[in-house]
């Protein structure tokens, strides 16, 4: 498997790409291409072209949960789609993975936080598959669905509200999904923001994949000025589980990344980033 990373908050230096505070990674795995989350904008399409990828070409589109900086870049990938068709230029039609709840509207008071398109809307242009449970793209690449919360110090607080038929409820994120790759090392793990809580999702990731070796884990840990206590103890989880390696990013402050480091081995993390894993 290959994991290109396309938008994150921060660039390697001397690599000359755009970065903004959201996730997009292209990867390729036994054959398959994976579009993993859009960022904010169109930032993730123009450092593809730059890396010579061709999101034309994308056999999926799967999304870690609904929140602005992870799906509004769905409109500049539509138009992309747009503008193939008029200029003749071949395209796969994709499938959109995502959980049920993630395109569903999600807001904090007037601010509106999650995807700008409806699920009819997207439907135009995707192929829908929108799932709660496990879902295997390849025999080793698993899209994990809804993530089984099984601590009592991770995702304890909602974020907003989302409206299902018409009604209102506070926002726990049960949208929030991760892809497991599973290497002859170990399980590659590959989060969005991690609101279900990144140990939960390692556990998960763990009883879906009947694997407990964690090679890595790369995306953001939700580790933005966190209470001592949940830092603490997701250290501790870290180095209980031998976890071998961590590329922790966006939504992971400089805190929480010193203090993971003193349990695991941290990469650094940027647009222009290649992960390769064997096969």
């Amino acid at each position: 498997m290959k994991l290109h990373v396309l938008v994150d908050n921060n660039t390697l230096i001397d690599r000359y790409f755009i970065g903004e505070p959201g996730v997009s990674y292209y990867i390729e795995a036994e054959g398959k291409t994976i579009l993993f989350d859009t960022g904010y904008s169109d930032v993730f399409v123009k450092n593809a072209e730059k890396m010579g990828l061709d999101l034309l070409k994308s056999d999926y589109v799967v999304l870690s949960h609904g929140h602005i900086d992870h799906s509004w870049g769905l409109v500049p990938l539509i138009r992309l789609y747009s503008e193939a068709l008029i200029e003749c230029v071949p395209f796969k039609t994709p499938s959109l993975l995502a959980h049920p709840k993630a395109l569903l509207n999600k807001s904090i008071g007037r601010e509106v936080i999650g995807s700008l398109l409806t699920e009819n809307q997207l439907a135009r242009h995707f192929e829908m598959n929108l799932s709660s449970g496990p879902i295997w793209i390849t025999d080793k690449l698993v899209y994990l669905g809804e993530i089984e919360r099984s601590n009592d110090f991770e995702a304890q607080s909602p974020i907003g509200q989302y409206d299902e038929a018409g009604l209102k409820h506070d926002d726990y994120l049960m949208d929030d999904t991760a892809l497991v790759y599973k290497s002859d090392q170990g399980l590659v793990i590959i989060t969005g923001c991690s609101h279900a809580g990144i140990c939960n999702i390692i556990e998960y990731a763990k009883q879906v994949c009947q694997d407990a070796r964690i090679m890595d884990v790369i995306g953001g840990f939700h580790l933005l000025d966190p209470e001592e206590e949940i830092l603490k103890r997701t250290v501790s989880y870290f180095r209980e589980s031998s976890v071998k390696k961590a590329h922790a990013c966006h939504c992971t402050d400089l805190k929480s990344k010193i203090a993971l480091a003193g349990a695991v081995e941290m990469g650094e993390v940027g647009v222009g980033l290649v992960l390769e894993y064997d096969e």
